[in-house]
């Protein structure tokens, strides 16, 4: 014991920094670990995670809710009005991104998009006009994810609007999204100005149609490809398309010349196309949810099938709760901002997108594409960083989808709830920022956490439908 005492003092510290800096202050050499108790501290949430951690029925879920997920096989077949393809939108109901939200809680943008869909499907003549139906009660607003669809920002779906048809090719699931309009003044950030309403008419009259008939030429485009080969040429499918939009057109070029359409209208389709390096963001997002409806709704499963945001609330689905949503507020977004904006002009989190990072890609790959980081702000090596730390909230790595620069490494793949609550990891999304006024648009692009709130209740949830297991099974 003498001996013991003579030795140079080395401390472990675990937990507060504070204990660390004053031994550190006293002269001894102390090695700091971080911690905090799983669920920040929640007793009846840490209680449930301890019975859901390393049970066989939740491991046994999740398997079988990952396994879907992983063989999903997107297939674009085709784009359709969505009154043809989702019946209860034939009447006066209007699809948007994120959780349940009622009109007078709709913020700026969303409620722009809104007025803009009416407008739009003739259903009022003015803008005052528009606002006026909306609130009165005479629309039915329903999250796309209900629907099967998904939207970027707003995410508004009007019956009229051409959607993207993804189906699953190795189950029976299908799943929608809209058309991306491009950047400027777009409906999604909730402009609705004549030039917004001339758009989307071309969009239906012109691209929608011309890119059905060169689908059905082509026989489908099969989507997994295109995301394996996108991520090697430094994308991640969710801010950062521009090689994958790039390949959709060359995969589409044989179909567009073969649709039948006037000449005039393919160039203009394919000038379009060109000129938009996000044009195949929605359809990622349409074959994400796709992957992710195969893998819900499987009893006891914690795994994370939705992540949206209505600009109001962030809210999750879980495979083994799947008719419920756990909401928290939507946070800001932390990042970098357009000449003359600045955080007090922006809406919080908004929009389905975060679809790709459930789905494993995004913020999730935002190694595969360092180069992001000068449209969200930080460091090619923070890049890399999101992608490691996002390993420590998922079941596998999706060998489907490789990163180069981490040895091919596949992207982290299955939100583990129980593993967000547990290690107190959030989700990280890659965002585009919108202004809280409608019709401003994008004011710049970020990162984003999801609120570890929504995760807790999952938990609850969860282990409210878990009888207890034999004590003979232990625990």
């Amino acid at each position: 014991m003498t001996d013991l005492f003579a030795q140079p003092l080395k401390v472990l510290n675990v937990g507060l920094q504070s204990f660390a800096d004053s031994v550190a202050a006293a002269g001894a050499t102390v090695s700091h670990v971080e911690w905090r108790p799983p669920a920040s501290g929640d007793i009846e949430v840490g209680r449930t995670l301890a019975r859901l951690i390393n049970d066989p029925r939740i491991e046994q879920a999740n398997q079988t809710a990952l396994t879907a997920l992983l063989a999903a096989q997107p297939v674009l077949e085709d784009i359709k009005p969505a009154r043809e393809l989702i019946p209860s939108i034939a009447g006066r109901l209007i699809l948007h991104a994120g959780p349940p939200v009622s009109w007078d809680r709709m913020c700026g943008p969303m409620q722009g998009a809104v007025i803009g869909a009416i407008l739009f499907e003739e259903w009022a003549r003015t803008p005052e006009e528009a606002a006026k139906l909306a609130a009165s009660g005479s629309i039915s607003y329903v999250p796309c994810h209900h629907h099967g669809a998904v939207g970027p920002m707003a995410g508004i779906i009007s019956p009229s609007m051409p959607v993207w048809v993804v189906a699953n090719a190795a189950g029976r699931n299908r799943a929608f999204s809209n058309l991306n309009e491009g950047l400027g003044k777009v409906l999604r950030f909730g402009a609705n100005s004549p030039e917004v309403l001339k758009r989307l008419e071309w969009m239906k009259t012109v691209l929608g149609p011309t890119l059905s008939s060169a689908l059905r030429s082509v026989g489908g485009i099969e989507i997994n490809p295109l995301t394996a080969q996108g991520l090697h040429m430094g994308d991640e499918l969710h801010n950062r398309n521009t090689a994958t939009s790039a390949l959709f057109l060359k995969r589409l070029l044989p179909g567009l010349l073969q649709s039948g359409r006037s000449l005039d209208e393919i160039t203009e389709v394919i000038r379009f196309i060109a000129g938009n390096d996000h044009f195949f963001l929605n359809v990622s997002m349409a074959a994400c949810k796709a992957r992710l409806d195969a893998a819900h709704g499987v009893q006891h499963s914690t795994l994370v099938t939705a992540m949206a945001r209505n600009g109001v609330e962030f809210g999750i689905r879980v495979s083994g709760a799947a008719d419920e949503w756990f909401t928290a507020p939507a946070p800001q977004v932390n990042g970098l901002y357009f000449p003359k904006y600045g955080p007090e002009d922006a809406a919080p989190d908004l929009g389905d997108s975060a679809i790709t990072e459930t789905s494993g890609l995004g913020g999730f790959a935002m190694a595969a594409a360092p180069a992001i980081v000068q449209f969200v702000g930080g460091a090619p090596s923070d890049a890399e960083a999101y992608t490691r730390r996002m390993r420590r909230i998922t079941l596998t790595a999706n060998t489907a989808f490789t990163i180069p620069f981490l040895g091919f490494a596949g992207t982290p793949t299955g939100i583990d709830a129980r593993k967000v609550v547990d290690r107190g990891i959030a989700p990280v999304m890659d965002t585009g920022i919108a202004h809280r006024a409608a019709g401003i648009g994008q004011i710049g692009a970020g990162i984003s956490n999801a609120p570890i709130a929504c995760f807790a209740q999952a938990i609850l949830a969860i282990g409210k439908t878990l009888p207890d297991r034999p004590a003979s099974q232990g625990r």
